[in-house]
């Protein structure tokens, strides 16, 4: 019996929970392995025998407003490979994500994506298995729409 999966935008709105993030835009990256996400005044520190990340999130795009401190533990550092060619080594946390109407853990990479068009990639290990990608629509999971206000219209006799 085939597996049915669920489909989603070359874009999307996701939650980040254990960040306390309620909505994020992404962009989903079929050719990045890991998911990264934008991170600055990253600090890592010991807490008893583990490794922990203290850092700072935008969650909103284009603009440095609702600034969030986050604290995760740290998983190990990896090598990454950017877009633009660099590597870079970067830390690597794991936290819960909402997407659709599922929630399920995912490694994330921290790195400064200032100069990127999203805050946050979602790459192919977060979502295989579980979704199909449209690469022509955005937006699939309608549980972050805004809901639209009705405006009462009142007639004057």
């Amino acid at each position: 019996m085939k597996k049915e999966f669920q489909v989603i935008g070359w874009r999307e709105w996701i939650g980040l929970p254990d960040l306390n993030v309620k909505k994020i835009k992404v962009k989903v990256d079929s050719g990045a392995r890991t998911s990264s996400l934008h991170a600055f005044n990253v600090n890592i520190f010991k807490k008893g025998k583990h490794q922990y990340v203290n850092f700072f999130i935008h969650p909103e795009q284009k603009t440095n407003k609702g600034e969030l401190e986050c604290e995760a533990k740290v998983l190990e550092f990896r090598k990454v490979k950017s877009s633009n060619g660099q590597t870079e080594l970067r830390p690597v946390i794991e936290t819960n994500i909402r997407l659709m109407d599922q929630i399920w853990s995912v490694e994330l990479t921290l790195t400064n994506r200032d100069e990127m068009g999203f805050r946050m990639l979602l790459g192919r290990e977060a979502i295989r298995k579980r979704f199909l990608i449209d690469t022509g629509k955005s937006f699939y999971d309608k549980s972050f729409s805004k809901k639209k206000v009705k405006k009462k219209i009142i007639k004057k006799d």
